[in-house]
């Protein structure tokens, strides 16, 4: 099967193989803090890729792609009356549970890997004057993607870091909503490769579902 005709197979919207499709257990959370994925356009083209799930449960969210080459970086849509701070770990980065608001937060996350992060505070405009902040860690609770080689010590994926900055800002509540759609999305993934079992599976693996095989097209169950 050629790659054009296994994207086609794909739903748009959680971009997981359409028979094992997380779109149902995707909730509609309404936030007090705004969250602005910035996400690089290699990265918005990867089916693995979690920032745009995180967008996909968020009602008050919006994603700009950067690092078109035909195009420069405009300014980020930073909503009136929100304070911005950016996610990522800068020298002069604060934990966001030291930082306190007065109003509104517009939570700028960039979404790519490592290099690609790095770049936006530089290449995007009046991202140098937006206060960084980081996550406290989390020791005893790693992270849950593993679809990826992950380059760094305590890394997470964008869907797991925005569910902990907004359990943060916004309470416990959200951070777990955003986690169910995720978990299911990794756990989906790793039994279609073989490497979970159907019990494994947060919720199980609905009635029907087979398990598919991308570079040659197969289905088995």
């Amino acid at each position: 099967m050629s790659r054009r005709n296994n994207a086609s197979l794909r739903c748009a919207r959680c971009r997981m193989h359409q028979s094992l499709c997380v779109c149902a257990l995707i909730p509609t959370l309404k936030t007090r803090t705004r969250v602005l994925l910035v996400i690089h356009r290699a990265e918005d083209r990867k089916p693995t890729n979690t920032g745009r799930l995180a967008t996909e449960c968020l009602v008050n969210s919006e994603v700009v792609v950067r690092g078109r080459r035909e195009t420069e970086s405009a300014p980020l849509p930073i909503a009136e009356g929100t304070q911005p701070v950016l996610l990522y770990p800068a020298e002069d980065a604060v934990p966001l549970t030291e930082l306190r608001f007065d109003r509104p937060v517009t939570l700028i996350v960039p979404d790519g890997n490592w290099r690609q992060a790095s770049k936006v505070r530089n290449r995007v405009p009046g991202m140098r004057e937006v206060p960084c902040a980081t996550l406290p860690p989390r020791p005893l609770e790693p992270s849950v993607y593993r679809l990826r080689v992950e380059a760094h010590d305590h890394g997470l994926a964008t869907i797991e870091a925005i569910a902990r900055a907004l359990g943060i800002l916004d309470g416990d509540a959200i951070e777990q909503a955003l986690m169910l759609p995720f978990r299911a999305m990794v756990e989906r993934t790793l039994w279609a490769r073989g490497d979970l079992r159907d019990h494994e599976v947060t919720g199980g693996i609905p009635d029907g579902v087979m398990r598919h095989d991308p570079s040659s097209g197969t289905f088995a169950r």
